[in-house]
């Protein structure tokens, strides 16, 4: 597949379901799959951070992405997780992700580091990109790698032959607007804050990389499929409720909660240091997540 093209749509960060004893659930990632397949999801991202990556082995990561790959059959692109600290892991982990079918990787940052030079990021993302076998989406998750990716940063190695694209959930339109002024226009520009989706669409986004498409992937396909104003605005709305929870509690919690609550996993266990959403939350979270599917197709 064309990959620009593929991704020009709603991409899902899909939650990594465990049973209560703390182990991948197979049985239960997979219902989570098809469901999205079903709703009309155009990408999955396996091993994100609402799928709790940082919790995961590298044996987890490998075998999540084999599961996404494989019920993917081709028909939707699958953009495996390769976050890491140093360029020799995060390339470690795309080698095992294009080992198992995966179309692109997804690379922050170099986190824990927080003080990051924009010239030493520059650096990591293009030695990365230089020895990964798939093509890389950048990830620019501020609140999580300690700094942005400067948009001039961006901008260099945006004519990376090997770099495709940039997931940005910053939550600052403006910096998304920025970057997608200075880089070229076959660089796809995702939204990853669901808050933002809408304007991020009508200012030219190429489409989303969402949470809370886990939730509701009908509605997320639909807004991008038959993007108007007046369904773009009822849809952000019927999306800020749950979204607060997600800035609330996080994003895996919060959204797992949901999911259970829509039926489609049996539990929305974690691991340390994630924790469930409070027994008294959950009703507003069921709330929300009624509202937002009465508010799709």
């Amino acid at each position: 597949m064309e990959l620009q093209h593929a991704l020009s749509g709603i991409t899902c960060p899909v939650v990594t379901p465990f049973d209560d004893a703390g182990a991948i659930d197979d049985d239960a990632f997979v219902d989570v799959l098809e469901y999205l397949l079903e709703g009309g999801i155009d990408g999955l991202f396996p091993c994100g951070t609402t799928g709790e990556f940082a919790s995961l082995t590298r044996e987890e990561r490998r075998h999540v992405h084999d599961l996404a790959a494989e019920h993917a059959g081709g028909e939707v692109p699958v953009l495996a997780g390769a976050a890491a600290t140093s360029v020799a892991e995060a390339v470690t982990y795309t080698e095992d992700a294009a080992d198992v079918g995966a179309d692109a990787a997804v690379v922050t940052p170099p986190y824990f580091h927080t003080a990051n030079d924009p010239a030493g990021n520059q650096q990591f993302l293009e030695q990365v990109a230089d020895r990964s076998p798939l093509p890389l989406v950048l990830y620019n998750i501020p609140v999580c790698t300690g700094g942005r990716m400067e948009p001039e940063t961006l901008a260099a190695v945006a004519t990376h032959d090997n770099i495709v694209g940039l997931k940005d959930s910053s939550g600052d339109l403006e910096y998304f607007l920025s970057v997608m002024r200075q880089t070229p226009d076959d660089f796809c520009m995702l939204q990853g804050y669901d808050a933002l989706l809408v304007p991020a669409l009508r200012m030219g986004a190429d489409g989303g990389l969402n949470a809370l498409s886990n939730v509701a992937p009908e509605a997320y396909g639909d807004l991008y499929e038959t993007f108007d104003e007046r369904c773009g605005e009822a849809l952000q709305d019927a999306i800020a409720p749950l979204f607060d929870a997600c800035a609330s509690y996080g994003f895996a919690p919060a959204t797992k909660a949901a999911l259970e609550h829509r039926g489609v996993i049996p539990t929305d266990a974690l691991r340390p240091p994630l924790v469930e959403v409070p027994e008294d939350n959950r009703p507003a979270i069921a709330s929300a997540v009624d509202g937002l599917l009465e508010s799709g197709p």
